[in-house]
């Protein structure tokens, strides 16, 4: 509380400052009101007694000339920026940016994006003040304090994710972020992930009754995506250099390497500040920087006859059964790694996998192969039936598993097969 009322008070004194055109006029006028203002006369002729007197009243206006100077500068720190880290570019000034769009609020108006015209804007869409705003956007190469927890969960290939969570209160604004802004952005329509009424079943569907499937992963996908990328995703939606920045340091991180030195905790920047995995707007994100990608790749796919569709960092390629003349999969490969690279990725050396008809066909876990519809694999049903069959029984699960791991996936069957997710799910309440 105090924090905030020392806070009104300083933002009511810049409010003054202003009013009395600048700081300079401004101090001068305080000066003269408190009677500090010494009415500056030649030496020579005055007496020592008068000399002494002159010269304590020159050194008590310089003193409160300079605590005046000094709340000025507090007032103005909060009521803007001043700086945002090292290796950050910021001007409190809001001169126009040669690299900002024309008409950038005709394209957030067409996004039907938030009216954000200056950071003051952006503070109070988000519910903080100009130094709160400061705090979660401020870049520091070694921090003592960051606003992620870091953790990790194994790979389903084998290794660990790094997962990056922000705290509570970023996350917040990290959400505000991704409803009123990234949700509203542009995606293209081969994209499946982390969309309103799009989802893994969506992204197999496309697949069904191929010939031949092919997988592709891009590595390290949201470390690729710097803050470089994310300032422009902004720019490019509309809005201008100092509220894209803000935009953009709040929703990225650097990758750290965490150190105990003299007994405290220093996280020491790694690289460039990138998307985290981990929070609420990195999926968005990265889906509307895509698009050209996706396009590019779209038409590679038509162009030899394939199907394409990407769910977050994994691309799917399919041959339909109707197509006609040779797969052309050497050129496919070549093709998709060419414009992966010119668009900023890297496709991973070692996740390529291709499968045909004869085998079982897998899109982002489900299986496609037949007419009957992207579906969970047997093996995977046949796992909660037993382990429901066995609870029925009174028997005590397997090592690892639990109750919410086994509603987990019968919600993920009844995704793909509702009557049989139902029936499973009613399964579980009698027990």
């Amino acid at each position: 509380m105090a924090f905030r009322i020392d806070t009104t008070r300083l933002l009511d004194l810049w409010r003054s400052i202003e009013q009395a055109g600048g700081r300079d006029r401004f101090i001068q006028q305080q000066l003269t009101e408190r009677g500090f203002l010494v009415e500056r006369k030649p030496t020579e002729g005055m007496s020592k007694a008068e000399l002494e007197r002159y010269k304590k009243s020159l050194k008590e206006e310089a003193a409160e000339r300079r605590k005046l100077a000094r709340e000025a500068w507090l007032a103005y720190r909060a009521s803007h920026l001043v700086h945002l880290g090292e290796g950050v570019f910021w001007s409190d000034d809001h001169d126009f940016d040669r690299w900002d769009l024309r008409n950038p609020e005709e394209r957030a108006a067409e996004n039907e994006l938030p009216k954000l015209e200056h950071p003051k804007a952006l503070a109070e869409a988000l519910g903080l003040s100009i130094a709160e705003l400061r705090w979660y956007a401020f870049h520091r190469e070694d921090a003592t304090f960051l606003h992620y927890h870091a953790f990790t969960i194994p790979k389903r290939s084998g290794g660990l994710r790094s997962i990056w969570a922000p705290n509570r209160r970023l996350k917040q604004i990290q959400r505000w972020i991704h409803r009123e802004v990234v949700e509203r952005l542009p995606v293209h329509g081969a994209a499946h992930g982390f969309l309103a009424g799009r989802s893994i079943k969506s992204n197999a569907a496309v697949h069904a009754g191929a010939t031949t499937i092919v997988k592709v992963d891009l590595k390290d996908f949201f470390p690729t995506v710097t803050y470089a990328r994310v300032r422009g995703v902004f720019r490019k939606a509309g809005y201008r250099e100092q509220v894209a920045t803000l935009l953009a340091l709040l929703c990225t991180e650097a990758p750290r390497r965490v150190l105990e030195i003299d007994g405290k905790t220093h996280y020491l920047a790694l690289g460039p500040r990138c998307l985290p995995q981990g929070a609420p707007t990195s999926p968005g994100l990265t889906n509307t920087l895509c698009q050209r990608l996706d396009r590019r790749l779209v038409g590679l796919a038509k162009k030899y006859g394939w199907r394409y569709t990407r769910y977050a960092d994994d691309l799917t390629f399919s041959l339909p059964a109707t197509h006609q003349g040779p797969p052309r999969l050497g050129a496919l490969l070549g093709g998709v790694a060419m414009i992966a690279a010119g668009e900023g990725f890297v496709v991973h050396p070692d996740k390529t996998r291709v499968s045909r008809a004869g085998g079982r066909q897998q899109v982002t876990g489900l299986v496609v192969n037949g007419e009957q519809g992207p579906r969970v694999a047997r093996e995977t049903k046949r796992q909660i039936r037993a382990a429901l069959h066995n609870l029925a029984r009174g028997k005590p699960l397997q090592e690892g598993e639990t109750l919410s791991r086994i509603a987990g996936f019968i919600a993920y069957i009844q995704m793909s097969e509702p009557e049989l997710g139902k029936r499973l799910r009613a399964q579980l309440a009698a027990l």
